[in-house]
This record gives structure tokens, C-alpha cells and sequence, in this order.
């Protein structure tokens, strides 16, 4: 089995794959202060509730877009699964061609998305992430990744307006279901969730005219939406094709495929939950 580690500044999200298809997956809150025997006990935890074993996992790969964390989780899988992690960073075999002014500048979160993407439902496509960031990208029909927009999150956005104000509370990311509102919470959800719809509809407006200057009018622009926020989004947009909240886990997937036969450190040594505990 293949374990897959898709570290965002919030969140963690972990995905389990055998024979190429992903057979489980979970979400942890990305902690600078865990150590790789913390994160170890509460994979395992997870593994055994879903009627797994950690001594199937044959091979791990690592995106992550918080270096602080990289360290512990290589750490863990070498300590706990004998394996030195394959990590989305330069030199890994992708298939798209980096545009960016910097190539290794560019988020390991966008590049992994864009592979699946792409792989998935061909290109010229847009895909956007509604993370803690939300991030759009370009990509062509020749598996060209030109690069793209980033903004704050939602989850950003509402923290701020919390935090750099004196009297406004915290507030469910939810749609209100209207813009002229009649007190305060509503009239804050208004202004996070369509402000966000709005953004969203303009950039990619754009975004398409550019890709259809690149690749030609009669170029179809697909828009996949992915990350936890993408289906409150797309609700109210008509601009988002697809929304596939799985796709950077199986971007993970897919890049590995490409680089598995690639030579790897290994220092071979499995260490069994079980003897931690004890």
C-alpha cells in the first residue's frame, strides 16, 4: 500500500491507495509541536479503526507547503515504516513543464493538484484550491503549468476581520442567503462567502481569456474546484466545471507512479507501534 501526505498550513490529509485506487483517507490538524512518535500513535490508531495494518505500507510520498513539518514526517516514515519518503520538490518527475519565473518557487500543493488534474480531464484547465489559501492556476492542453492567482482563504478572511476589529464576532462559513442583510452575522457571512463567489467568477472570467489567447478560441477551459470550501463555493458560481475534493491525494498518487523506481535513501528499519507504547 502506498500512504500519501498532503501537508497544508491547516490541515493534514492523509490517504491510503492499494492497487492505484484510494481506499481511505483522513484529516489531522497540522501541529509544528507533534513529534513523529505523536503522529505515529494517531496514524495508527486511525489504520486500526479502518480495519488496517501499518506493516502493509510499502512506500510513502510527502507534499508539503510547511518545511517545518517535512522533518517529522520523514522522520516518522522512515522510523515506522522503513522507507525514506518521496517528497514533491525539485527534481521529481511530474510530466507538466514549469513556466514559472522560479520553477522550485512554486507550491508543491499547486504543482500535485495540477497533475491530477490534468491527467484526470486534460487541459487547458484552470484548478482552484480553496484552502488556507485559495489559489488559482493555469494549466495548458500541453501540460503547460503557466502559473496563476493567490489569495486569502476564507477561513483567512474571516480570521482577520475577527481579529482586526473591535466588535465583530466569529462567524459560520455559511451562505445567508441574501446580501442585504439585517444584523451582524449575516451581513459578515455576506460579505466572506459572495465576496469569495465573486472573486472566484472574476478570475476566472479572466483567467480564460488568457488561456484562450495561449491556446486558441476553440480550446474547451475546463475549472476543477477542489480543498474543503470548494462545494459552499461552487453553489453559488456558474464558472466550476467539476469539483473533486480528493484530487490532490491523487495527484500524490499519480507522481508517485512516475518516480517510484527512482533511487531513494533507505535505512530499512520498521519500527512497530507497539514498542513505542510500550
Amino acid at each position: 500500500m502506498l500512504l500519501a501526505f498532503d501537508v497544508g498550513n491547516t490541515n493534514i490529509t492523509m490517504g491510503v491507495f492499494k492497487d492505484r485506487k484510494m481506499i481511505e483517507n483522513w484529516r489531522l490538524e497540522t501541529d509544528n509541536g507533534k513529534s513523529a512518535d505523536e503522529y505515529g500513535m494517531v496514524i495508527n490508531q486511525l489504520f486500526t479503526y479502518s480495519g488496517l495494518s501499518i506493516r502493509d505500507v510499502d512506500d510513502v510520498i510527502v507534499s508539503t507547503v510547511v518545511p517545518s513539518v517535512l522533518y517529522t514526517i520523514q522522520h516518522l516514515s522512515q522510523k515506522y515504516f522503513g522507507k525514506y519518503a518521496i517528497v514533491i520538490e525539485a527534481g521529481v518527475k511530474t510530466g507538466l513543464i514549469v513556466k514559472y519565473d522560479n520553477p522550485k518557487a512554486v507550491g508543491s500543493d499547486l504543482i500535485v493538484d495540477s497533475v491530477a488534474a490534468y491527467t484526470k480531464y486534460g487541459g487547458p484547465l484552470i484548478v482552484i484550491d480553496y484552502g488556507t489559501a485559495t489559489t488559482f492556476t493555469a494549466v495548458t492542453d500541453k501540460a503547460e503549468y503557466l502559473g496563476g492567482t493567490i489569495a486569502p482563504g476564507l477561513k483567512i478572511s474571516s480570521e482577520a476581520l475577527v481579529r482586526m476589529t473591535a466588535q465583530l464576532p466569529k462567524v459560520e462559513l455559511e451562505e445567508p442567503g441574501k446580501v442585504i442583510c439585517k444584523n451582524t452575522i449575516t451581513a459578515m457571512q455576506s460579505g466572506l462567502v459572495y465576496g469569495h463567489m465573486g472573486m472566484t467568477e472574476y478570475i476566472v472570467g479572466r483567467m480564460k481569456k488568457e488561456l484562450h489567447e495561449l491556446c486558441g478560441e476553440d480550446k474547451e477551459v475546463k475549472v476543477i474546484a477542489t480543498g474543503g470550501l470548494s462545494s459552499l463555493i461552487e453553489s453559488g458560481v456558474s464558472c466550476i466545471d467539476i469539483v473533486d475534493k480528493e484530487l490532490t491525494l491523487e495527484g500524490l498518487e499519480i507522481i508517485y507512479e512516475k518516480n517510484k523506481k527512482e533511487p531513494r535513501k533507505h535505512n530499512n528499519k520498521r519500527v512497530e507501534l507497539k514498542d513505542v507504547v510500550e
